[in-house]
């Protein structure tokens, strides 16, 4: 068969849309490491109307075939209030993305790539920063380190193949992003648990449980500490009402109230950490379908979570104290809370904080001095128009 026979086109009503929901399947068939997504939730994230993304962004997905067969995929998009950035800090004006790639070889991999940057440039970008499915806030950057084992909730998984494809298509690596693991079980070093001590003594300080009862109140509170907390970081963009409460939903199973702290300090909210136990060892064994019996199982697994892991995908500290002694002890006080809580709560015995960026020196700082090492890197990449 030859390159003739490749073909490249926009997804195109109901069939389109389940052909590129469905082609993971095919390509990690014997990858052991890929825990498949609930295809509910993926068709979810793709749809206008169901995602809010879409209130401030636009996409065009894109299907390989060769011979008739489904080969490969990948979106196209830009986000306007990413484009509304200072370019300063990775996004900004002309920046589109791509994202949601998969491949079977190089020659689908680059006939793919292409088909996105024209729609991109069609579109007005002049730069393209990848791969990113969809936001910043979903699943950024393309694994490059730990692909020995399977990725936590909401983080991302590819072939060790893409690397190439991408770096082969002129992108050239613009940030990393890094999680860590720990051993939970282990109590943390005697500096780290002296800083925790002070803390606990402190009357300035209160560190709380969230209350579910009152979640969209706490969300809130977290949207707005994160929003601040995060607001010089690389590649961010402010998370909408309509955002929140959209992830509020997704999440609301999965939250559980000795996982997730609010710190105040004189009585005012600054800093948070969000904890989750890790879905995806309930939903590997079901395959992408909650239908026939998946649904009871995983609603018998959200009762009480029995986890090995225990994933940290966001902490905060407002900017003001970012500089502060204080910011690194809020942050070791509910790491401390929350590992006392997943061990004895959860059965928990190893955590993973992430993602972080590579030149946040104090969330590395914080990781490095609770003896947590690196066990996956995802590179975001960049390339002009």
């Amino acid at each position: 068969m030859t390159q003739s026979d490749l073909v490249i086109t926009p997804v195109s009503g109901k069939a389109d849309l389940k052909a590129f929901i469905d082609l993971p399947w095919s390509i990690y068939a014997n990858d052991p490491n890929w825990v498949p997504p609930l295809k509910a939730e993926v068709k979810a994230l793709l749809t206008p109307g169901d995602n809010p993304f879409f209130d401030h962004a636009e996409a065009q997905y894109f299907l390989a075939r060769r011979g008739g067969r489904v080969v490969g995929r990948i979106s196209a998009h830009f986000d306007r209030l990413a484009l509304a950035q200072p370019a300063e800090q990775g996004m900004g004006p002309g920046t589109g993305n791509f994202g949601l790639f998969e491949a079977t070889d190089a020659d689908v991999g680059a006939a793919l790539i292409a088909a996105a940057e024209d729609w991109l440039r069609a579109k007005g970008m002049t730069r393209a920063l990848g791969p990113i499915s969809l936001s910043i806030w979903e699943e950024p950057g393309l694994l490059i380190q730990g692909h020995d084992h399977p990725p936590t909730v909401m983080m991302g998984h590819n072939s060790p193949a893409y690397q190439a494809m991408i770096e082969g298509a002129g992108y050239a690596p613009v940030k990393q992003l890094k999680t860590y693991e720990l051993d939970i079980t282990s109590s943390f070093p005697p500096l780290i648990q002296r800083i925790v001590a002070s803390g606990q003594k402190n009357p300035r300080i209160r560190i709380r449980k969230v209350e579910k009862a009152k979640f969209d109140k706490e969300a809130a509170i977290i949207l707005s500490i994160l929003n601040d907390a995060w607001g010089k970081n690389w590649g961010f963009v402010p998370i909408t009402d309509a955002e929140v409460v959209h992830t509020g939903k997704k999440l609301k199973p999965i939250v559980f109230e000795d996982l997730i702290m609010i710190a105040e300090l004189d009585d005012e909210p600054v800093a948070f950490m969000m904890t989750l136990p890790d879905l995806n060892e309930a939903l590997g064994p079901l395959n992408g379908s909650l239908f026939p019996f998946g649904w009871a199982k995983l609603l018998w697994w959200l009762r009480k979570p029995k986890v090995r892991t225990m994933r940290v995908p966001l902490m905060g500290v407002v900017q003001r104290l970012q500089s502060s002694r204080i910011a690194s002890q809020l942050a070791f006080m509910m790491i401390e809370h929350i590992r006392l809580d997943a061990v004895a709560h959860y059965g928990a015995t190893r955590g993973e904080i992430g993602w972080v960026l590579d030149d946040n020196q104090g969330m590395n700082a914080i990781a490095e001095a609770i003896n947590s090492t690196v066990n996956k890197v995802y590179q975001i990449y960049e390339k002009p128009l």
